[in-house]
């Protein structure tokens, strides 16, 4: 399965390269050109105490309502930091799109659905401060790679679904996103084990025990298992080379949701591993901006 070549200018290739799982480790704060208002430190929730928060960078010139991206990290649901993405979101920012990266409780303090509930709380929170941030509340995409991966594509597949929207706060205001692109993220918990180097450590701090033990939660956990007709158009990006999340999970999941009616491409990268380098980056890069100009700008 391939996904067709989309022409991109050249002079866009300067705006991009955001599509490796991003790695906030010592990381300084971004530099936020003249044409960006960026803030950081914004809470959007506070489950349990934990006052999560989400940084946002905005275009500096133009009336909006903009369309917008909110970016999840990864880091096996157990580690990483909501800025390895300011850049990406300083990047679509440029590019005419509110975009914002959002923090979310971690395993094993906080196991699955908490995460869910989480990114949900910050959809609506976009969309409930969506005329202070010039966000159009109807032109909401996401992305994610890896452990992102699969709460983005979650996004996308359970808009409808009661249980999974927690209380972040906003209650009443929808969490339904426009479109997501997938990078890499798992969508069949129950056949990651022997296909993936840490699912034997992950998942069962995420879901609370292995396949033996916690079937069900694997089950309830996965994408695959929520796809409808309701899905969200979706682009997964993914390597045949990644040791960490198999690339057939991205061939299973773009093929159920064809199945159901739901617009749906696999960017498949030859030999690429679990995060992207050089040509493959470029490749990446070129089609997720074309996915979410095509689904999001007017």
């Amino acid at each position: 399965m391939r996904f067709r070549r989309l022409r991109i200018p050249a002079v866009l290739l300067a705006v991009l390269a955001f599509v490796a799982v991003p790695d906030a480790r010592g990381q300084k704060p971004p530099t936020v050109p003249d044409d960006v208002v960026f803030e950081a430190g914004i809470e959007y929730a506070n489950p349990d105490g934990q006052h999560l928060q989400l940084d946002i960078a905005q275009p500096k010139t133009g009336d909006g309502p903009f369309p917008t991206v909110i970016c999840i990290h990864g880091g096996g649901f157990r580690a990483g930091k909501r800025e390895g993405y300011d850049g990406l979101c300083i990047r679509l920012a440029r590019h005419g799109y509110v975009a914002m990266t959002v923090s979310y409780r971690l395993a094993p303090k906080y196991q699955f659905p908490a995460a869910v509930h989480d990114t949900k709380a910050a959809v609506r929170w976009a969309r409930a401060n969506a005329a202070k941030y010039k966000i159009d509340p109807d032109r909401i995409g996401v992305t994610g790679g890896s452990a992102g991966g699969h709460l983005a594509q979650f996004l996308a597949v359970t808009a409808d679904v009661k249980e999974f929207e927690g209380d972040g706060g906003n209650p009443g205001v929808s969490s339904k996103v426009a479109c997501v692109v997938n990078v890499y993220g798992p969508s069949d918990f129950t056949k990651s084990y022997g296909k993936s180097v840490d699912a034997a450590e992950v998942l069962p701090l995420f879901l609370g025990g292995n396949l033996e033990t916690a079937r069900q939660k694997h089950l309830r956990a996965s994408p695959l298992y929520w796809v409808t007709p309701n899905a969200a158009p979706t682009l997964c990006i993914h390597g045949t080379e990644d040791k960490y999340v198999a690339h057939e999970q991205a061939v299973w999941l773009v093929d159920k949701l064809k199945a159901a009616g739901v617009e749906a491409d696999l960017l498949t990268l030859e030999g690429a591993g679990h995060g992207f380098k050089g040509k493959d980056a470029e490749t990446a890069d070129k089609a997720q901006l074309a996915f979410f100009d095509k689904h999001l700008k007017k």
